[in-house]
């Protein structure tokens, strides 16, 4: 028995060290200027998605990849990808200069840089990790660009330190004078990764125009930034319902990510998670732990698999038979009629949840944490597919939401922009 113990641990051993070894990372281009990722010497597309939450639907869904913004948890994170066969993009989190940090200021950029060592050091050897994510968005309203310094000094030391895995730098979006300071500041940078939302269909021909010369990832990407999207004449952005989000995230990923394989590597959609940002429910594609069309849609794109049953789908959305975009305004108290034109295989089965609340006056930059503004009690009657409630007693911006789930929790959702006078 203590000799079966024996060969016992000997092969657990045997399996550890094999588990600890790097899976090497590298970017090759062809004489043509086109640039393919390997791991383990194989082409590997990243089909990621942005967030370390459900992590088995995402497997299921057919993505390969993770991405972190900072390395806090990551060994677990690194772990759980690990169990799943999906690899994960590591994020050195580089406070932004809005947050207060002086790039300027040798000492802090030192320090930061001796932390990030001691990172890159304790995981550089992880069989999950794909690549290292140095800062994101440390150029939106930045006015000092010393920062570029300090990211190439954190590129080198990962190349210092790492011999496996590529180094990416990402942006909020993408121009000319901020390309041009990374090819001539951060030589050590391999992958440019950029975040951008509405305007995805320009990207490739940015990457040409402003002379980018290496790959990029698409590192963040989904519906239309709520800085883009048609507003209410109160300044209200007008978000897409679930459904019209999902015909985003499917052309834009045939059109736009799929399209560009010379250069594009693969890319992160934003966000596999649920967050508050101008409204809980403008990134995320999980809203109260359930999705729907969008991740059905993902699914699609990433492995070719149909959904067993199609999520709800929700064509027609109104108050008072007026779109969003006709900047509805109520009386206080007054009767509102809601017209709500569901698509669904079994209508009947389908069940509904309002929530009304006034307009966010906590919205900041950058996805910076917002707080999620207090429900209002609502009383909603249904009559076939029209609704009715009454309007609130204060005057002022508010927002209708309607969450609707089938009998497979599946979600579909959206709101309604108005104002009480």
């Amino acid at each position: 028995m203590n000799k079966l113990l024996q060969i016992c641990v000997f092969f657990f051993c045997i399996h550890s060290v094999v588990l600890a070894q790097p899976v090497s990372v590298s970017v090759q281009s062809n004489a043509s200027g086109n640039f393919t990722l390997l791991r383990n010497n194989l082409p590997y597309y990243v089909k990621g998605v942005g967030g370390h939450v459900f992590m088995d639907i995402a497997k299921a869904s057919g993505a390969n990849s993770i991405r972190l913004w900072g390395a806090e948890n990551a060994k677990e994170v690194l772990d759980e990808a690990q169990k799943r066969g999906l690899t994960v993009m590591l994020g050195l989190w580089m406070p932004p200069e809005r947050h207060g940090f002086d790039y300027s200021d040798k000492w802090a950029c030192e320090d930061q840089l001796n932390q990030f060592r001691s990172i890159v050091k304790r995981y550089k050897d992880h069989p999950a990790l794909l690549l290292w994510g140095v800062g994101n968005e440390v150029d939106l309203f930045y006015t000092d660009f010393a920062v570029w310094d300090a990211v190439q000094n954190i590129a080198a030391m990962i190349h210092e330190e790492d011999k496996n895995h590529p180094t990416c730098v990402v942006t909020a979006g993408i121009d000319a004078p901020e390309v041009s300071l990374i090819k001539e500041k951060c030589k050590d940078i391999d992958i440019l990764g950029v975040n951008t939302y509405g305007d995805l269909p320009a990207l490739a021909q940015k990457i040409r125009l402003y002379g980018w010369q290496k790959p990029y990832l698409v590192t963040e990407w989904g519906p239309n930034g709520h800085w883009e999207v048609p507003k209410t004449t109160w300044a209200a952005p007008i978000e897409q319902t679930s459904s019209e989000k999902a015909l985003t995230y499917q052309n834009r990923y045939r059109e736009n990510i799929l399209s560009d394989s010379n250069l594009c590597m693969g890319s992160y959609v934003f966000l596999w998670g649920q967050k508050q940002e101008t409204t809980p429910t403008w990134y995320g594609v999980f809203v109260d732990n359930k999705y729907g069309e969008c991740v059905q849609v993902l699914q699609q794109e990433w492995s070719s698999k149909i959904p067993e049953l199609a999520a709800p789908k929700i064509k027609q959305y109104t108050l008072n038979g007026l779109s969003a975009l006709a900047s509805v305004t109520l009386n206080k108290r007054a009767q509102v009629s809601v017209l709500l034109d569901v698509e669904h295989v079994s209508k009947e089965t389908l069940q509904y949840k309002w929530e009304l609340m006034p307009e966010s006056e906590f919205t900041l930059a950058g996805g910076d944490a917002e707080r999620k503004p207090d429900a209002l009690l609502i009383n909603v009657s249904k009559n076939g597919d029209t609704f009715s409630f009454k309007a609130p007693t204060q005057s002022g911006a508010y927002r209708l939401f309607v969450y609707i789930t089938d009998s497979k929790n599946q979600i579909a959702y959206g709101n309604f922009p108005f104002y009480v006078k």
